[in-house]
């Protein structure tokens, strides 16, 4: 069996983080039937583009197992990529919905919800090992989208570079090792609500993916 530290998956019930643990438990009285624990990858094993966000939402991916599934956020990621050719199926979310992703996977920095959406540096830090080894273990791995600036930072370090290596803000563009990574502003309600982060510019981002992916090297 792989140590916590090799996998690229945390167990449901990973101890590492006390605070999330905490978490974990008071959500399996406030959230009865979820999943409630740390949220696994999905998608595409030979995936050459990874989307990384920062953490489950505690009725979104929290509630139902599969990251970014049954909240707002969810909505429009799996929208996106059904419109860009990295998905197909129907999203309904819920993890049964049947949406299969195409040469993409979804992952977390933070695979455990966080109290108030916001985990802890600490927490980031026990789970970067977990976003390392998923990254290593995409064996086509091309493109990263990182969703907000935490999320960049912590891939950045995960692929043992400086968090001010890359360059913040929406859509930016820069090498890190060997992947080109693209950032965007989170697709949360509150980026979407408030109009910092529209549908176009959304897509712009995973437009942008898919010319990078299609290019050969």
């Amino acid at each position: 069996m792989p140590s916590l530290e090799a996998s690229a998956e945390a167990p449901a019930d990973c101890p590492l983080c006390p605070r999330l643990v905490a978490y974990r438990e008071a959500n399996k009285i406030s959230v009865p039937g979820g999943f409630n624990g740390a949220v696994a990858s999905f998608g595409d094993p030979n995936a050459r583009l990874v989307v990384v966000g920062l953490a489950p939402g505690r009725m979104g991916a929290n509630r139902t197992g599969r990251p970014f599934t049954g909240d707002g956020a969810g909505w429009m990621l799996y929208d996106t990529l059904l419109k860009t050719g990295f998905a197909t199926g129907t999203y309904e979310a819920r993890p049964d919905d049947g949406i299969e992703l195409v040469d993409c996977m979804i992952t977390n920095a933070v695979r455990c919800a966080p109290p108030g959406n916001k985990p802890e540096t600490a927490e980031e830090a026990a789970c970067r090992p977990f976003l390392t080894a998923r990254l290593a273990a995409l064996p086509r791995l091309k493109v990263i989208v990182t969703l907000g600036d935490v999320s960049r930072r912590n891939v950045l370090r995960a692929l043992g570079l400086k968090a001010s290596a890359g360059i913040a803000g929406h859509g930016t563009e820069f090498p890190a090792g060997p992947y080109t990574v693209l950032n965007s502003y989170h697709c949360s309600r509150l980026n979407t609500n408030t109009g910092r982060l529209t549908g176009e510019m959304f897509e712009a981002v995973f437009r942008r993916a898919r010319t990078i992916i299609d290019t050969p090297s």
